[in-house]
């Protein structure tokens, strides 16, 4: 009895332990590597959300430079570059977003500002993470 319990321990240890190394980006947050991290359509949010708290628990300021990721961690530097002008910004990761599925990162309207997206309201971009909290 002992050892069927142990021999079920070790199999749920060994499936944690693969799951939690997988990765479907090929260069995941944290890797080290230079590169793109992810591409696809950017928004940003401002006004409706100034003052609100945010998933990190700061209070949102649509005049810094931040961002919402769905997955990145908290503190995540990101360099975003909006891929129709090459205009780059860099951002903070401090809030959990976008909503829409079709969109990768929600950019603070300074952030927006510098990308000169702000018209427009979306941007195809590419993201490459540059410092890890």
């Amino acid at each position: 009895m002992i050892r069927r319990e142990r021999l079920a321990f070790l199999a749920f240890a060994l499936c944690l332990a693969l799951t939690g190394c997988s990765s479907s980006n090929s260069n995941p947050a944290g890797s080290g590597q230079a590169g793109v991290y992810e591409t696809g359509i950017a928004s940003w949010y401002g006004e409706e959300y100034h003052g609100r708290p945010t998933a990190s628990g700061e209070t949102f300021n649509m005049y810094q430079f931040t961002a919402a990721h769905r997955t990145l961690p908290f503190g995540t530097v990101v360099e975003v570059e909006h891929l129709g002008n090459g205009r780059r910004v860099r951002v903070r990761i401090n809030d959990r977003g976008p909503t829409p599925a079709d969109r990768i990162i929600d950019l603070s309207k300074a952030a927006a500002g510098e990308l000169g997206m702000l018209a427009a309201g979306l941007a195809e971009v590419a993201l490459r993470v540059v410092g890890n909290p």
